[in-house]
């Protein structure tokens, strides 16, 4: 079966060629450039796979093919951006991922499956893991039984997209809160969790909770209100 897989994550690109060992069909595609009508038409895939792809995906394609984006969320709870970090933020230990036909409202289209997702760990390892869903169970499955999609069921929960500031380390903060908002932003290109000390800004990564104490990386430079 002739697929097209579209990411931007190395841990995806990686399961990606991976997957393709499998199925030789696969082309793949980890730039948004190369993601056009032409480059698709000529392909001819059944299916086009996006799994955290981050960039608009253009009316024509979708319209034009089957097109299936994963959300990290139980849809219509948690529509929106930054699924994962609004997760942790509202205390869930555990979610579902969503693969939904794509559409031109945000994360409404039809659901083919859902996976259940733990959300312990750093955010990459639960980026690494939600990978391993995907490319292990739900892309065979839907490519297996031809899964036909489903209308969504239920009441819609919007998530806003959190933005930088968000991810500041607060006074009032518990040990639990801090070391959440250190795990939630550790992943490849997002900013990691800080505090600002003076002229400074304190960045952590790789952090732990152990014993009533968190150990953490902390990377330290000049403040960009300086």
């Amino acid at each position: 079966m002739k697929i097209i897989i579209a990411t931007i994550k190395s841990w995806n690109i990686a399961n990606a060629y991976e997957f393709k060992k499998k199925n030789e069909d696969t082309l793949i595609i980890t730039n948004r450039n190369e993601l056009t009508l032409e480059r698709l038409s000529e392909f001819q895939p059944e299916y086009v796979f996006f799994p955290h792809w981050s960039n608009i995906i253009p009316k024509e394609i979708y319209e034009n093919f089957q097109c299936v984006v994963f959300h990290m969320t139980d849809l219509p709870f948690g529509r929106g951006g930054s699924p994962l970090q609004n997760l942790i933020v509202r205390g869930f230990e555990k979610t579902k991922i969503s693969a939904i036909k794509v559409g031109s409202g945000l994360d409404s289209g039809d659901i083919y499956l859902k996976k259940d997702l733990n959300l312990y760990g750093t955010a990459e390892e639960i980026y690494m893991r939600a990978s391993k869903i995907i490319f292990d169970g739900m892309i065979p499955e839907i490519m297996d039984k031809n899964t036909i999609p489903e209308p969504q069921i239920g009441k819609a929960v919007l998530f806003k997209r959190r933005n930088t500031s968000q991810g500041e380390i607060k006074e009032d903060f518990s040990l639990e809160t801090i070391y959440d908002y250190m795990r939630m932003l550790d992943a490849e290109d997002y900013p990691k969790a800080f505090i600002n000390f003076g002229s400074y800004k304190l960045n952590f990564s790789r952090a732990s909770l152990k014993h009533g104490k968190i150990v953490a990386d902390v990377e330290i430079e000049r403040s960009e209100y300086e």
